[in-house]
């Protein structure tokens, strides 16, 4: 009897597994309601990851690359200016990339300034200035109370190969100035057209 009983609940128990597996079958090919219109529609629509994949963005348009006002090159240094822009305040703000195409560690303790105030400021912007030829004067780099420059300090320099942003930070000339010459210690100078802050 306990057989008996054993095999009947072994019956059941293959029957409910096998209705179930039929259901699962039957839902899984169900067409979901879309009228025979397969996944062709869907993937032959771009989303947004293979626009990202193919290198676009459509809702925020393509990434574009910084504009270049000047580049100039010196024993394996590139630097490059990709903004000088006056604001408000009465300052002139210059901006760029510098690239060490050295065959090794780049400190820039060649763009140190002469100034004593400024000898502190180790491998820095704090040698750079600019001159309006127009005006016939020449802007060194600001400085706090402390002596310390308003430029950028390449801290722990820069690696064979590798690119770090810089700033400078200026008096502004005139306003009837439009165009200055950017000078770093052993860099050409680099003529700069200026735009206005917003």
């Amino acid at each position: 009897m306990n057989v008996r009983r054993t095999k009947k609940g072994r019956t059941v128990l293959t029957a409910v597994a096998i209705t179930t597996g039929l259901v699962l079958t039957v839902a899984g090919c169900g067409g979901g309601g879309d009228d025979g219109k397969s996944d062709k529609t869907a993937s032959s629509t771009p989303t947004k990851s293979d626009d990202k994949e193919n290198g676009q963005d459509k809702e925020s348009g393509a990434a574009e690359p910084d504009q270049v006002l000047a580049e100039v090159k010196s024993n394996g240094i590139t630097l490059t200016v990709t903004s000088a822009e006056r604001d408000e305040g009465g300052f002139l703000t210059i901006q760029g990339k510098v690239t060490n195409a050295t065959s090794g560690l780049w400190i820039a303790s060649e763009w140190q300034s002469d100034e004593t105030e400024l000898q502190k400021n180790g491998g820095s912007l704090a040698g750079a200035s600019f001159v309006d030829q127009k005006g016939k004067k020449k802007y060194l780099v600001l400085r706090d109370t402390e002596g310390r420059c308003l430029c950028t300090k390449f801290q722990g320099g820069i690696d064979q190969g590798k690119t770090a942003e810089w700033f400078a930070q200026f008096p502004a000339p005139p306003e009837s100035t439009t165009k200055v010459q950017l000078q770093v210690p052993t860099m050409p100078p680099a003529s700069l057209e200026l735009t206005e802050g917003e």
